[in-house]
């Protein structure tokens, strides 16, 4: 079963700092290549024009550039979400309302079909079997994703948002604090 398109949310046992409260689109998942993803709620103090110029005018709010996650950490990676009247190219594959967009493109003609893009650095990385491993171990939740998850405007509260919807006891931990120990 493919978890492309869905969200990978760090259940509360998951303290690793790098994923710690984490949420992860997955733009790839199948048996032979393993998953790929980017972290959609790490942004970081780095204008979204300095890395990639010319792209920082069409940067959805907060316009910076975010950590997509531990591998390739100097490769860019841009989301962006079609305009209304537009569809996805041969190329694009939509995935929770937005598309991976080729940064090697024309940044005025990407702006004409789409509405706003974010830029990230990097992105997370399993192997074949590796994510399902760590699903079994419960370090993730696999939950739906929403539209306006890739591209919200308050990433900091992304984590409880995702939580906070989901059904029955799950959305309990949308609650969870921060630091169990000073509850």
């Amino acid at each position: 079963m493919s978890f492309s398109g869905r969200l990978l949310v760090a259940t509360p046992a998951l303290t690793e700092p790098t994923f710690d409260r984490t949420v992860i689109l997955l733009l790839e998942h199948d048996d032979e290549d393993g998953a790929l993803g980017i972290v959609l709620n790490r942004p970081t103090d780095i204008d979204a024009d300095e890395p990639v110029p010319g792209w920082g005018h069409m940067t959805a709010a907060p316009a910076v550039v975010f950590v997509g996650g531990p591998v390739h950490t100097t490769a860019a990676i841009a989301l962006g979400r079609l305009k209304p009247d537009v569809d996805p190219t041969g190329d694009e594959i939509e995935r929770a309302g937005v598309v991976v967009v080729d940064l090697g493109s024309d940044p005025d003609e990407v702006a004409a079909r789409m509405d706003e893009i974010r830029l990230y650095a990097g992105y997370a990385g399993w192997g074949p079997g590796q994510l399902e491993d760590e699903i079994d171990d419960e370090a993730w939740f696999v939950v739906d994703a929403k539209v306006g998850d890739a591209l919200t405007t308050n990433p900091g509260e992304l984590w409880r948002s995702v939580m906070g919807r989901q059904p029955g006891r799950l959305s309990w931990l949308g609650h969870y604090p921060d630091d169990v120990t000073s509850n």
